[in-house]
């Protein structure tokens, strides 16, 4: 388990060269290691398709239809708990995950809140105190792999955070490409004040997105921010007023959704795996990220699309 942090960022690549869509993805098989139970799609005819899952009611999946289709929202819904992260919920994360990696139709993520002014309050520090070292260890190392997988869906992901994602919660959010803020947000790693680290990927996404210097003073004195500090410091790209940051990653999440699906695929991981590499090597990645898209049936309606002043429609393929 200590290393599946690194294999899962491998996820990408394995996604984009899957050749049978049936066949079980190498994320659902390894992350099925940390959760024994199967999930149950029930479909209901409603205006959104909602997938829920068979271990948690505190995770749903909605699949939006109509002109937002290929939009999928994330809703955490722990309200007695601010949406703290336990066992419960930490299985319906993974399941869902799976699912997601597993969808050929889903084409943006959003991972949102259903409670009012909170995203994310973290860990369940209530359960965790029942927990010995070991099951602590076990669950942590579960958390990290969970989020390890969200990082590295093939398609992009949004964060939208309204009120406090704290520990473990803004963890998550920065597991995800993109995160959207309302100005009451509250973002921290508090960790060390319970004399822990953040131990589910902060130290190590963190720096990453704002420089070692801010990152260590954030985590080192666990102080909170708001949300136009954490967008100034590059946490977060867009600070909105409260209570309008799910319609900010809607709008960004439908510009997405009218992109080439493969295209934005392939962007990703261009990203992703690119900036781990030399300029030399970066640049060849992208060649052969460019290449997987010259006999695209996409590439020929973009350009047909252009030729014909229309709006393209992509079908992925």
């Amino acid at each position: 388990m200590v290393a599946f942090g690194v294999f899962a960022r491998s996820l990408t690549h394995h996604c984009l060269k899957k050749s049978n869509p049936n066949q079980p993805s190498l994320s659902l098989i390894i992350s099925r290691n940390f959760s024994s139970k199967s999930h149950t799609w029930q479909y209901q005819s409603l205006r959104t398709l909602i997938l829920e899952t068979a271990s948690s009611e505190s995770v749903r999946l909605n699949r939006l239809s109509d002109s937002d289709s290929g939009i999928v929202e994330v809703r955490l819904e722990r309200p007695g708990a601010k949406n703290a992260i336990g066992k419960d919920m930490l299985r319906g994360l993974q399941e869902t995950f799976e699912a997601i990696e597993r969808d050929p139709s889903a084409n943006v993520v959003m991972i949102c809140s259903s409670v009012p002014r909170v995203f994310c309050a973290g860990a369940d520090l209530k359960e965790r105190k029942t927990m010995n070292p070991s099951e602590v260890h076990l669950f942590v190392n579960s958390l990290r792999s969970t989020f390890s997988i969200l990082e590295a869906l093939c398609l992009p992901t949004i964060a939208v955070i309204e009120g406090a994602a704290l520990g473990g919660g803004l963890e998550m959010a920065l597991s995800c490409d993109l995160r959207i803020c309302g100005e009451d947000a509250v973002l921290a790693l508090p960790e060390t004040g319970l004399a822990i680290i953040p131990g589910a990927g902060g130290t190590q996404r963190l720096p990453r997105l704002v420089g070692k210097a801010v990152a260590k003073e954030l985590i080192f004195t666990g102080r909170k921010i708001g949300g136009r500090d954490a967008m100034s410091m590059g946490l977060v790209n867009y600070c909105v007023p409260a209570g309008e940051a799910h319609r900010k990653a809607l709008e960004i999440a439908r510009d997405v959704n009218q992109k080439g699906p493969i295209a934005i695929k392939m962007a990703k991981r261009a990203i992703n795996e690119g900036v781990e590499m030399d300029m030399a090597s970066a640049l060849a990645l992208e060649e052969e990220c460019y290449e997987q898209l010259l006999n695209t049936k996409d590439r020929l309606e973009g350009l047909t699309a252009f030729a014909e002043k229309r709006k393209p429609r992509y079908s992925g393929e």
